[in-house]
């Protein structure tokens, strides 16, 4: 049976037998990490709760961490079967005890989940950490329900080692367009600047995020993995809790985002992976980068809100003396 051709504009990446070749170049557990500038900036093959015991110590600045959700779901080749609340719970102990010694006394800590489990992760965590908050982001896609409210959001805990923590909220403000522009008493645009392509405000962000997409097939970040995070969600993260230099540690990392914004940054990373074909997916991602480090949805030092970029570049293309070309409509 002859392979499906894809759409024209499906960029989902894709491993072929030359990267398999190419990229076997992950660390494996059995290489016995033991010091930094060994396993930094690296793809760890194993599984985390045996990797995560071979890290140095008190070298990690931000922990960010994708574990298996507590619902049954298959990765490439293994399994994650749902468990009862009370083992999910011992099962998220188990690796976060793992990661503590890791974490530098500044360090911090950010922790999805979905929300049958978001209080089994608000238990485990505030255990070892101080919790700061809780973001709840929009996840877009989702399938209907007939019964029930359709789920399309995702939880993420943020928490910190000790309150001598970075926080860098300059870095994560958001561009929106404003739909009331008002004046103040002299005329004078109020908390927001008339620009080119119409009024923005800039804005402080909140523990609601409502302008992530999440990866499809014409995105060229999109890959298999079933739960992929999106680049703009883990860059948010990454520019608020780290500084240019400083090491972010991923123990679930799938198809690589965590440790591919990271380099995108100007930061360090490590990130385990016990699926082969993961590690790969994560090795391209990485190699790509440098060709192309930007990050959808962020541009100018700023987040915009979703499909404003977009209609911007429509804008411009339109306004171009040149013959009309279809440009990129995902942010």
């Amino acid at each position: 049976m002859s392979a499906i051709t894809p759409a024209p504009r499906n960029r989902t990446l894709l491993l072929c037998q030359e990267d398999y070749a190419r990229f076997q170049m992950c660390l494996s557990v059995e290489d016995q990490l033991v010091s930094l500038p060994k396993c930094v900036d690296r793809t760890i093959k194993g599984d985390a709760f045996t990797a995560l015991s071979l890290l140095p110590q008190v070298s990690v600045d931000l922990l960010i961490a994708d574990p298996p959700y507590n619902i049954s779901k298959i990765y490439n080749g293994s399994t994650f079967s749902k468990q009862s609340q009370s083992e999910y719970e011992t099962w998220t102990n188990a690796w976060v005890e793992l990661v503590v010694p890791l974490l530098k006394p500044t360090a911090s800590v950010y922790v999805c989940s979905e929300w049958r489990s978001s209080g089994v992760i608000q238990r485990v965590l505030e255990r070892h950490f101080i919790i700061k908050n809780r973001i709840t982001w929009e996840r877009e896609k989702g399938r209907g329900a007939t019964r029930n409210w359709k789920n399309n959001s995702e939880d993420i805990w943020f928490c910190v080692v000790s309150e001598n923590y970075y926080f860098d909220v300059e870095a994560v403000k958001q561009k929106r367009r404003v739909v009331a522009p008002y004046r103040d008493g002299n005329g004078q645009p109020k908390d927001w600047t008339e620009e080119p392509d119409g009024a923005f405000r800039v804005t402080h962000p909140s523990n609601l995020w409502t302008d992530i997409t999440v990866p499809f097939w014409s995105m060229p970040e999109n890959t298999d993995h079933p739960t992929q995070k999106p680049e703009k969600l883990i860059a948010k993260l990454i520019l608020a809790s780290s500084r240019p230099g400083d090491v972010v540690l991923d123990p679930f990392l799938g198809s690589g985002t965590t440790s591919v914004v990271a380099k995108k940054l100007g930061r360090h990373y490590i990130g385990i992976e016990k699926e082969e074909t993961y590690c790969l997916l994560a090795e391209k991602r990485l190699e790509l980068a440098e060709q192309e480090p930007s990050i959808q949805g962020f541009s100018g030092g700023y987040f915009w809100e979703r499909n404003t970029l977009a209609h911007l570049k429509r804008k411009a293309v339109r306004s171009d003396n040149s013959a009309f070309k279809q440009p990129e409509l995902f942010e």
